[in-house]
């Protein structure tokens, strides 16, 4: 198979482009009703299908895409992370989600960073967005990680019109002073 896309490296995660393998873990991932909450709920197999088959379109289309995180010590894919901007979107995003049983490992962090860089580096993007269920009080301490801070309210495209979400984000000088800073 042809690579779509970068493989990105951290410490402990690999975040590459999906491919089929990665259609059994994500049908678990979506299948688990508190990793699923904030992320559009639960999902039928049928549902998961045409997401990978959309986050996968969009490495085409856009030349970017949310990358499949696999956990080097193991193996394992623990979620999914990365640039997301689909039509409609409120900003240009890197959005992040994890299995429940590798929350608290900082994976999140740790991979939306690489993500942000990569975004940072390849596309002029001049901010960087998380949407962020106001509720998703875990994933706003991740932002806040990443030092993001609120900058709007939005309401998300459809078919997710009815949800409001905080957008928070930073501009692309922001993020370079804190990189250099570190």
């Amino acid at each position: 198979m042809t690579a779509i896309g970068p493989t990105l490296e951290t410490d402990r995660l690999i975040l590459r482009p999906p491919c089929a393998a990665d259609f059994e873990p994500w049908c678990a991932f979506m299948a688990d009703e508190e990793a699923a909450r904030h992320i559009g709920g639960l999902q039928a197999p049928s549902v998961v299908w045409r997401a990978l088959c959309s986050v996968t379109g969009a490495w085409t289309i856009s030349g970017f895409s949310m990358f499949c995180v696999i956990e080097k010590a193991t193996g394992d894919w623990v979620g999914r992370l990365g640039p997301w901007q689909p039509e409609g979107w409120p900003g240009t995003e890197v959005g992040w989600g994890i299995i429940r049983d590798r929350w608290g490992k900082g994976y999140a962090t740790e991979g939306a960073i690489a993500a942000t860089d990569w975004a940072f580096d390849n596309f002029g993007w001049h901010e960087v967005v998380h949407t962020i269920d106001p509720a998703n009080t875990a994933s706003a301490a991740v932002a806040r990680r990443l030092g993001s801070t609120i900058l709007r309210q939005a309401q998300m495209p459809a078919p997710y019109e009815a949800l409001a979400v905080d957008v928070w984000g930073q501009s692309r000088e922001d993020w370079a002073a804190r990189r250099a800073s570190r």
